[in-house]
């Protein structure tokens, strides 16, 4: 009975001990499975995180976080592992490290460091597993990391590692363009900001400060418009006070305010009320003849100025000064705040008001033009190149045959008078019409003009074109208003909101249209320095007001280059206007070639020797620039001595006798060829425009062999 019980006895016993085990076993296995998965889901979701969270500006510290959450799992899940985890950590350090020049020096990113980290981030894995084969534990954690890289969770862990390290790849590609954009931003709004004039400028040069400095205005500051990004701070880091704007008093009612052109009382007008914060409307009878007949009918008299608060005269600047005395003039701002003009108050100006530009006899040639355009403009190839919004000669003499009863002869002769006329011209500029093959382009279809000339915004106009020695006058009566009621009385600050919104600027933008096709090659010397002096002074208020003052190098390369207006059928930026024709069409600043070309149209325009005094006289919207002023053809040339007379002795040259020293202003590095050969003859010239006991003792020291000659910095913030 034991014999035949025994076996059986004992297969029970040894399936027991099996179950045992196996129970052991599970208890063991489950716990471990459990946390392996946990760690998976982890993986997972730092993986998306990584995936879809927005970058911000301290990438490397929230991957350090990650990979430090990791490796403490892995210390507790794996904690004899030790030699494992100071490799990696090793590693991974060396690889934050890259992060961290990489963050450093965002302008060196590129596509290969991308692959580079990426390659470290494989490497990292790659080594991890070769660790653990190598450990110099016992042989169980050997075989136990052997048995890991063959089993699922292992290839698991390594996919997940992969997917990683391609997520991380994505980050720093995306963050690597985030880079080059700041660094593009950065070039346009810090790097040398106080050493380039203009868009032709492309060197650095060192500069210190004159021991003059100028204190800042509250004159009706800008808020519209693009300022520099950290004037906030450069003002914080220079110690200067932060000056607050004051809002104008918030009113129902009306103020007129009546002036004249060269009118002294009325500037003093203009600043008491704005020292009261009072916005007014001004009306120079000067520009609107008819209102001088309104204000002798309402006041008695042609007088000015005058005020006007709603339909109540309040007087001249004698009675302004005494309701001021007499606190009167509260109760009438009192009476404005609570009360809307009514019917019988004057009224502003309307837009067009005694404006000549709309007026004036038509152009029967510009409306031929305007039937013939719909009719024959069409892309075409000529001289396998492709030419958009253009027209064959033969079809331009087909319309006009048509339109016009001509024989084919007499249309080409009309053709030719509109070509002469500069309504159109040759694409290749090859000749000035011929009844063929030829292409032709209408001015206001001209790319060039198109894009970037601000003064043909709805195509060419129906007038015909008045002399301009006319438009000239009209411009600078414009201008001369507009210096009058919105700057500053030393033309230092510019009021561009007001500018914007006034009805004198809406005027200078119908008059400028009439220069699309006007003849400027018979100009005397004195006219066309005048007329170009000021049209850049307009101009560029125009390209602030219409683009944002440029925060930086390439955006001043853009205004300085790319605003243009088409005068005369030929386009013409400020740099043309500056370089090409008041300096002679000379070489810029560090650059290689002329403004104009030995074949340039414009090259007949230009001023036969350099206008140097030009440059004390054009104003480009910065604060080291000179002072604003309307110049006469009659007077230019005092007047241009004045203007120069004023910069100097404002601080555009200081002497400084203790130090043997002389701070000048840049304007004489950029264009010193201009006023001499050498540093010292420029000084020499320079000196002609101070007082006469501060020359003489300039003079002497040039002769001194220690004597300094130092560039003031530029100041290339908006003159608000």
């Amino acid at each position: 009975m034991d014999m035949e019980t025994s076996p059986k006895h004992n297969v029970e016993v040894e399936h027991l001990e099996e179950m045992k085990s196996a129970e052991i076993i599970a208890e063991e296995v489950s716990p471990k499975q459990n946390v392996e998965e946990v760690e998976e889901k982890k993986e997972e979701e730092e993986i998306k995180s990584v995936e879809t969270a927005e970058f911000s500006r301290e990438p490397v510290s929230e991957i350090k976080e990650i990979m430090e959450e990791e490796e403490m799992e892995s210390i507790d899940i794996h904690e004899e592992d030790k030699t494992v985890s100071v490799d990696s950590d090793t590693q991974e350090d060396k690889l934050l490290s890259d992060y961290d020049e990489y963050e450093e020096d965002d302008t060196d990113s590129s596509d290969d460091s991308i692959d580079e980290i990426a390659k470290a981030v494989e490497e990292t894995v790659v080594d991890q597993s070769v660790v653990s084969h190598h450990s110099p534990d016992s042989s169980s954690v050997v075989d136990q990391s052997i048995v890991s890289h063959h089993s699922p969770d292992s290839s698991s862990t390594t996919s997940a590692w992969t997917e990683k390290a391609a997520a991380i790849k994505n980050f720093v590609r995306v963050k690597s363009e985030v880079a080059v954009h700041t660094f593009m931003r950065r070039l346009s709004g810090k790097i040398s900001a106080q050493d380039i004039p203009n868009d032709e400028f492309s060197k650095e040069t060192k500069s210190v400060d004159s021991p003059k400095a100028e204190g800042k205005s509250i004159w009706n500051p800008l808020s519209y418009l693009k300022m520099m990004q950290n004037d906030d701070n450069d003002s914080v880091d220079k110690g200067e006070e932060e000056v607050v704007a004051l809002e104008p008093v918030v009113m129902k009612g009306r103020i007129i305010l009546y002036t004249r052109l060269g009118c002294e009382e009325c500037k003093e007008c203009r600043l008491l009320l704005h020292e009261k914060r009072l916005r007014y409307v001004e009306i120079n009878i000067d520009i609107y003849p008819t209102r001088k007949l309104e204000l002798e009918k309402i006041s008695g008299g042609d007088v000015v100025p005058k005020v006007f608060f709603n339909e109540e005269l309040v007087g001249s600047l004698k009675e302004l000064k005494e309701l001021e005395e007499s606190g009167k003039l509260e109760e009438k701002i009192k009476y404005l705040i609570a009360k809307a003009p009514p019917r019988e108050a004057p009224l502003p100006p309307f837009s067009g008001e005694d404006d000549a530009a709309s007026k004036g006899p038509v152009d029967e040639l510009a409306l031929i033009v305007l039937k013939m355009k719909p009719c024959v403009v069409k892309d075409r190839f000529y001289k396998m190149r492709r030419f958009k919004n253009c027209f064959l000669g033969s079809e331009a003499v087909d319309f006009l045959s048509a339109d016009q009863n001509l024989e084919r002869d007499a249309a080409v002769e009309v053709a030719r008078k509109l070509a002469s006329h500069l309504f159109f011209q040759h694409v290749l500029d090859e000749n000035l019409f011929e009844d063929g093959n030829h292409l032709y382009r209408f001015l206001d279809d001209e790319p060039i003009v198109s894009s970037q000339c601000h003064n043909i915004p709805r195509g060419i106009i129906d007038l015909k074109p008045r002399p301009i020695v006319e438009i000239a006058s009209r411009l600078r009566l414009v201008y001369r208003a507009i210096l009058e009621a919105y700057t500053s009385p030393d033309g230092k600050h510019v009021d561009y909101r007001s500018i914007h919104g006034s009805e004198e600027f809406a005027r200078y933008l119908r008059i400028i249209q009439e220069l699309q096709r006007v003849e400027i090659e018979d100009m005397k010397r004195e006219e066309k320095l005048a007329f170009f002096v000021n049209l850049y002074n307009m101009m560029a208020i125009h390209a602030i007001l219409v683009w944002g003052y440029p925060t930086g190098p390439l955006e001043r390369t853009k205004m300085f280059g790319d605003f243009k207006y088409v005068i005369g059928g030929n386009t013409y930026s400020l740099s043309a206007i500056e370089n090409g024709i008041l300096r002679g069409n000379q070489r810029p600043p560090y650059n290689l070639m002329k403004s104009f070309g030995a074949k340039d149209k414009r090259s007949k325009v230009a001023l036969s020797y350099v206008e140097h005094l030009s440059h004390f006289a054009l104003v480009c919207g910065t604060r080291s620039g000179p002072s604003l002023r309307c110049f006469t053809p009659g007077e230019i040339d005092k007047e241009l001595m004045e203007a120069a007379r004023d910069f100097l002795r404002g601080g555009g040259l200081v002497v400084d006798l203790n130090a043997k020293s002389a701070y000048i202003s840049k304007i004489f590095k950029w264009y010193g060829v201009d006023f001499g050969k050498s540093e010292e003859e420029v000084l020499k010239h320079a000196s002609t425009y101070l007082e006469p006991q501060l020359s003489e003792a300039l003079l002497d020291l040039l002769v001194d062999t220690q004597f300094r000659i130092i560039y003031q910095s530029y100041d290339w913030g908006l003159n608000n």
